[in-house]
C-alpha cells in the first residue's frame, strides 16, 4: 500500500492535495504505512458498500465476465481478470455508468 501511496503522490500537481477514499481493509489502516504529506486517507464507514463505488466494479466483474468459469490454472485467473479489468480500462464511460450515485453529486 505504501509503494501505491508514494505513486499517486508523484501524480499529485504540485501546491495541490489528494484525498483518497478507502475502505476497512487492514492495509489501509496498518500503523506502519506512511502516507506521504500530499495525500489524505479518508475512511468509510464500517459496512458500507453503498458508499465504494468499487464495490458496484466488483459486482459487475463477477456477473458479466468471471461467472460460471472454471479454471485450470492460476495463470488462468490471473489472464481472465486482467482480460476483465482491461475491458474497464478501455471504456471509462461504463466505469461511470456502474459507479454513480444519484444521490452522491459535488456541486
Amino acid at each position: 500500500m505504501g509503494l501505491h501511496l508514494d505513486e499517486i503522490a508523484k501524480a499529485v500537481a504540485p501546491g495541490s492535495h489528494a484525498l483518497l477514499i478507502v475502505d476497512g481493509a487492514g492495509w489501509h489502516g496498518a500503523k506502519c504505512l506512511q502516507v506521504p504529506d500530499k495525500i489524505t486517507l479518508v475512511k468509510l464507514p464500517p459496512y458500507s458498500p453503498e458508499l465504494n463505488p468499487m464495490e458496484n466494479v466488483w459486482a459487475y466483474l463477477r456477473a458479466n465476465k468471471l461467472a460460471i468459469t472454471v479454471f485450470d490454472t492460476y495463470d488462468e485467473i490471473l489472464d481472465k481478470c486482467a482480460q476483465a479489468w482491461n475491458f474497464f480500462a478501455n471504456d471509462p464511460e461504463r466505469i461511470s455508468s456502474i459507479t454513480g450515485r444519484e444521490w452522491a453529486r459535488v456541486t
